[in-house]
């Protein structure tokens, strides 16, 4: 799984309508090939940032995924007028995990990747 994330500076004044255009947007998203789950938070000491956080089966999923569809041209127009500057989104892949997204053990192990599909292979083989 890859975790993707991005800090959302957002244009001081502009949350509230930020975060409207978010929820609005929000089904584009969730709804593409290889979504896993999403979180968008605030920042509580600099307001006008957001981290968002999405967790995509593959890389590309997101990119070339749901960069490439359809779907992400009005992504874009609802929400990237409100940056400043642009976000930069980079990818992550989990190397240890505790607490309640772990599972019941309270620990993920870590496997080595997958080159295939960017999962780490005890996953990979699971959902085969």
């Amino acid at each position: 799984m890859i975790l993707e994330h991005a800090i959302l500076p957002v244009v001081p004044g502009r949350e509230a309508a930020f975060e409207a255009a978010f929820a609005e947007a929000r089904p584009i998203i969730s709804s593409m090939p290889g979504f896993v789950d999403l979180t968008l938070s605030r920042s509580v000491e600099t307001p006008n940032e957001y981290l968002l956080l999405v967790h995509w089966e593959r890389l590309a999923d997101h990119d070339p995924g749901f960069r490439g569809s359809p779907g992400y041209a009005r992504w874009r127009e609802l929400l990237h007028g409100f940056y400043e500057p642009f976000p930069v989104v980079e990818h992550f892949r989990e190397v240890a995990s505790i607490g309640l997204s772990s599972g019941s053990a309270g620990a993920r192990s870590s496997a080595p990747a997958d080159p295939d599909d960017n999962r780490p292979a005890s996953a990979t083989a699971a959902s085969r």
